[in-house]
């Protein structure tokens, strides 16, 4: 904002209040207080300011402009101007349009019958007074290709999908002649041929039958589906790897780093078959620890245009769920001609380090190898030895430990924020029913394999961004994160005091994040760890590839990329190529713009693949819940929402719903920036991080959800209103002293 002349004079009414719009207008995205408008004005003297509030009152009232919050003005949208946005459909039929970042009501009547994410043309009428403006859709600009994952319903008179999606609340009609072969009760998927402005449901065709419902199968390709993620391998893409010549020529061997004779191993998940990337560690005459990171080289047999690389340019990354992996790359290149498998030779690139005895990286270099790598680890046999200092390469193992601890100490010095949630996850039988759940926890030996893969990332992010003074770096693909947002810092620093502790929010990303792992550490153990630890993660802002460098906040560091998992993330293929390309001198700088629509194309690809995983685990949670109706378990309060509250259950990390209509006890307002639910009568709060007793009441596979019904000390359900007693206070359950 710019400071405008005459700070100590009084404007004239009218000039004022076109002076307030104007600046408003000029901002139309932002929010103000008014000395924020006083300055944006140029009128800074304490009379001045009374004018601007008085002024700011008036054009309220006359509907000129709005005030969004308590002593918070925002310039009115232009209505019944047309504009263009994105649908947004919901299947509770409160449909609406996204237009410059504002959520406008759209009609079901208005909707010309857009679905989800269609680009639409609108005109937005004037909200009537105590309403909010609605939009009527005049022209679809550009309908977003689309398709729908359901159960096939077959009638005497009619066929149709009856859809999942959380974002169509009618059922697809099917022509019989459209099934494609498929019966009463399959999972199908399905797509919208037609949807008259006169007809309550859309008309449409089944694309693929993904098999009976309830099936482990069909359930896990109808998530991939309902996310638009593949879920089967082109025919063509498969016979293309087939023909990809695996062996290793002289001639390719001299033109790279021999480390065929160097001590090297893998360690992976036990389950685990693309072995991506591989350590190798020896002693040199000096006395200091020379460490290979060495990575799959994939771009040495997929080369750019090629029907391989088309595919997995699309698919950007590879997906895992519960019980399976959907590879990135064909099989026989992910587990086969690229996976570092022992005793065979491999090609591979690699990030080469020196480190003396307290880790520090004295030299450094990346380039092309061929490995042969002593043994395969999985992540228990490398922390056996590790604890008991003897087996296969102990010697080696415990160094590299050693190291690592050194190298993560520093790291967590320099303010790198220390987030170490267990994960929920199952074991499967062999119908793809879940029959136990454990936590994958990370020891020594998974950090260990973290610690030289973030080592790697950084140094080859360097050898790029890091370019003396005045000269312009080459374009690079980055994986950045950015700030956290300082409302919810704010937030959670506020929440952390109540419980006393302190919580820095202003100064350097060091002190912050210091303050963050500080706070972390101190909750541990106590009532409130799991409610501070969930907004802390909250706050903070997602990961993402693009070509800006702004560095990585979660990791403290100035440069990251991804470099070490070329098979299974198409970033990394990417990093692997512009690193040879600029390996040859002279060679110009990729193209920016290309190279960052790649990088948002991967960063959504990588976001729908988490959901997809994330859907898996739910389903899973539910399937294994359905068999323990009428259970009891103690929880944790891991969310709060408008409609109940979400409770993940101690013993399982399954999470479930209290439904906010099943809390017959009180009437709840949601108190959203203090995580909360108050009853209005008797002033009961049900708080994020609060622990609950519950039983499981409902187990929906469909939806994906679990319900739970809250149940107090003595093992009742939260009770009506008309079953108190009269002046009875009733508390949480976690601030209640016990019946002895």
């Amino acid at each position: 904002m710019k400071k405008g002349n005459g700070g100590g004079r009084r404007m004239r009414k009218q000039e004022l209040l076109q002076k307030i719009v104007e600046f408003l207008q000029s901002h139309n995205k932002q929010s103000f207080n008014y000395k924020q408008i006083s300055f944006g004005i140029g009128l800074e003297s304490t009379a001045s300011r009374f004018d601007v509030l008085n002024s700011l009152d008036e054009l309220v009232a006359a509907d000129d402009i709005l005030e969004v919050d308590l002593g918070k003005y925002k310039a009115k949208s232009n209505r019944g101007v047309e504009n263009v946005g994105y649908f947004v459909r919901r299947s509770n039929g409160k449909n609406a349009v996204v237009v410059d970042d504002e959520m406008i009501m759209v009609a079901e009547r208005n909707s010309m019958h857009a679905l989800n994410g269609d680009k639409v043309r609108v005109v937005v009428s004037a909200a009537r007074k105590g309403q909010d403006p609605e939009a009527r859709v005049i022209e679809i600009v550009e309908a977003k290709d689309q398709q729908f994952v359901g159960t096939i319903k077959i009638d005497k008179n009619y066929a149709a999908l009856v859809t999942d999606s959380k974002f169509l609340a009618a059922d697809i009609i099917i022509s019989r002649s459209k099934l494609k072969g498929g019966k009463n009760g399959d999972k199908a998927v399905a797509r919208i041929t037609q949807w008259k402005d006169d007809e309550m449901n859309p008309r449409g065709e089944i694309i693929d039958i993904l098999g009976t419902k309830g099936e482990n199968n069909a359930e896990m390709h109808a998530i991939l589906a309902e996310f638009g993620l593949p879920y089967r391998y082109p025919e063509n893409v498969e016979k293309a790897a087939d023909r990809i010549d695996a062996g290793i020529t002289p001639e390719e061997v001299a033109r790279r780093e021999d480390f065929r004779g160097v001590t090297t191993f893998t360690i992976d998940p036990r389950d685990a078959k693309d072995f991506d990337d591989a350590l190798s560690i020896r002693q040199l005459a000096n006395g200091n620890w020379e460490v290979g990171v060495h990575i799959a080289d994939v771009t040495h047999y997929v080369h750019p245009g090629s029907v391989i690389d088309k595919e997995a340019q699309k698919r950007a990354t590879s997906v895992y769920l519960v019980d399976r992996t959907i590879p990135m790359l064909p099989e026989r290149l992910s587990n086969g001609i690229c996976s570092l498998r022992p005793d065979e030779e491999k090609l591979t690139f690699s990030a080469i380090f020196e480190l003396d005895a307290k880790a520090n990286v004295l030299n450094s270099r990346i380039g092309r190898t061929v490995i042969r790598s002593d043994r395969r680890f999985t992540y228990e046999e490398a922390q056996e030895i590790i604890e008991k200092g003897e087996g296969d390469f102990a010697r080696e193992l415990t160094t590299l430990n050693t190291l690592a601890k050194e190298l993560r100490r520093r790291r967590y010095q320099q303010g790198a924020l220390e987030f170490d949630r267990a994960e929920v996850r199952f074991e499967i039988d062999e119908t793809g029913k879940p029959v136990s759940v454990y936590f994958k926890e990370s020891k020594d030996a998974n950090k260990l394999i973290e610690e030289f893969m973030l080592l790697a990332n950084l140094t080859v992010a360097e050898s790029v961004g890091k370019v003396p003074k005045g000269k312009k770096a080459k374009t690079f693909v980055y994986r950045v994160h950015d700030n956290p947002d300082p409302e919810k810092i704010g937030n959670l620093a506020i929440i952390a005091s109540r419980f006393g502790y302190k919580l820095v929010t202003d100064g350097s990303t060091r002190e912050v994040n210091k303050s963050v792992n500080r706070l972390l550490r101190d909750v541990k153990g106590k009532g409130e760890e799991n409610m501070l630890s969930i907004l802390a993660i909250r706050s903070m802002a997602k990961a993402i590839y693009t070509t800006d460098n702004v560095g990585h906040y979660g990791l403290a560091m100035p440069y990251y990329t991804h470099f070490t998992s070329p098979i299974r993330r198409y970033p990394d293929m990417m990093v692997h190529r512009l690193l040879a390309r600029y390996a040859s001198q002279g060679s110009r700088s990729a193209d920016k713009l290309k190279t960052e629509e790649e990088c948002k194309h991967d960063s959504e690809m990588e976001q729908l693949a988490a959901n997809a995983e994330r859907a898996s685990i739910r389903y899973k949670q539910v399937e294994f819940m359905r068999d323990r109706l009428g259970e009891i378990y103690d929880g944790v309060i891991s969310g709060v929402t408008e409609w109940g509250f979400y409770v993940e259950l101690t013993e399982s990390m399954c999470e479930g719903l209290v439904p906010i209509r099943d809390l017959a006890d009180d009437y709840y307002d949601f108190d959203e920036k203090n995580y909360c639910l108050i009853g209005r009568r008797h002033g009961v709060r049900y708080t994020l991080g609060d622990q609950v007793k519950v039983q499981v009441a409902r187990a929906d596979l469909d939806r994906k959800q679990l319900d739970f019904a809250l149940i107090d000390d003595k093992g009742n359900p939260n009770r009506p209103l008309e079953a108190r007693k009269p002046g009875k206070r009733h508390e949480p359950r976690h601030k209640r002293r016990r019946n002895k």
